[in-house]
């Protein structure tokens, strides 16, 4: 007999966990977004805490704000905004909205926080191939972010005046690894321009106060393939970082040196090649030790993946929506 831990309303378009605090936020084609709590003791399901309306428009992805800056969650909405609420309390615990970034006419695909040494970050990605980046001026008021950065997904300097149409991106902002690491996040689009797609590793300047392209996660022949999810693993003692790409051919795995060249990039070696998903594949996560890739796709498969001793990756196991017991 299966086991439903959530039951979610009939119009439900995405989720989001809450790995802290064991709380889950799903958003719906009516624009609303609901909370659920963990189980009480002797309940087998969460609970729905809370459910307000957010948009007017379907809320197409969420992301939990990192719990060290309180309980919120940012929704994109059909329309292209990008919202972010707070959990208060006035009298009662309740949902209020603390900031709206507009989106100049262009559709929100993507948004990941990212923490740093000194403040909080929030990459967006939009459907003209650009990326906006925020930083929050004030790590206890939600609604004070400023504009530090907007560019596109391009090194070549001239492509920086075409206009692409983009379906999708995705963003994946480097985990935390103590004080002094740099501020980095790996970027990804499904355009009708290649020369947007190929993924690319950007990292923030301290001396000039930019954003630098610093590696591109492709190879020369294949820099103008479709990317549909990137993951960031958790770097627990190794040398080097590792990113999974996905994109038509599979899922990639990468090492990402540490030490740049002399031209200030990173180099990076491509160290396996995934197949297995019948369709394209949507999500990426990997566990807390960065040692097990997780992979969703439109083939309604869960599979899981990770390197034997001799760094030779192989799928691990397959999760169906049917399995349970």
């Amino acid at each position: 007999m299966e086991k439903h831990l959530i039951a979610l309303d009939k119009g439900a378009t995405c989720s989001a966990w809450n790995y802290c605090s064991l709380r889950m936020a799903a958003g719906a084609t009516d624009g609303t977004v609901s909370i659920y709590d963990s189980p009480e003791q002797g309940s087998p399901s969460f609970v729905r805490s809370f459910k307000w309306k957010a948009h007017e428009k379907p809320v197409v992805k969420l992301q939990w704000v990192p719990p060290e800056y309180g309980d919120a969650v940012a929704c994109i909405c059909a329309d292209g905004t990008v919202s972010l609420w707070e959990e208060i309390e006035e009298d009662t615990l309740m949902w209020k909205l603390c900031k709206v970034f507009e989106g100049s006419g262009t559709q929100a695909l993507d948004l990941q926080f990212g923490v740093t040494a000194t403040n909080l970050k929030l990459v967006i990605a939009y459907s003209d191939g650009h990326v906006k980046v925020y930083e929050l001026l004030d790590p206890l008021e939600l609604n004070k972010w400023q504009l530090q950065a907007e560019f596109q997904n391009v090194i070549d300097s001239v492509s920086r005046f075409v206009k692409p149409s983009c379906s999708s991106a995705s963003i994946a902002w480097i985990p935390q690894r103590g004080a002094n690491h740099q501020s980095s996040f790996a970027l990804g689009f499904n355009s009708d321009l290649p020369q947007f797609n190929s993924s690319k590793v950007w990292e923030f300047d301290e001396a000039y106060q930019r954003w630098l392209p610093v590696a591109d996660l492709a190879l020369p022949g294949e820099s103008d393939d479709p990317v549909s999810a990137i993951g960031w693993a958790p770097n627990i003692g190794r040398p080097y970082e590792v990113l999974a790409v996905a994109t038509t051919k599979g899922i990639t795995i990468w090492h990402l040196k540490l030490n740049s060249e002399t031209d200030g990039r990173l180099p990076v070696e491509k160290v396996a090649l995934l197949s297995g998903h019948d369709g394209e594949v949507w999500q990426l996560e990997w566990d807390m030790g960065g040692m097990t890739l997780a992979s969703a796709g439109s083939d309604g498969m869960v599979r899981l993946w990770q390197a034997n001793l001799k760094g030779v990756w192989h799928e691990q196991a397959t999760l169906t929506s049917g399995e349970g017991s």
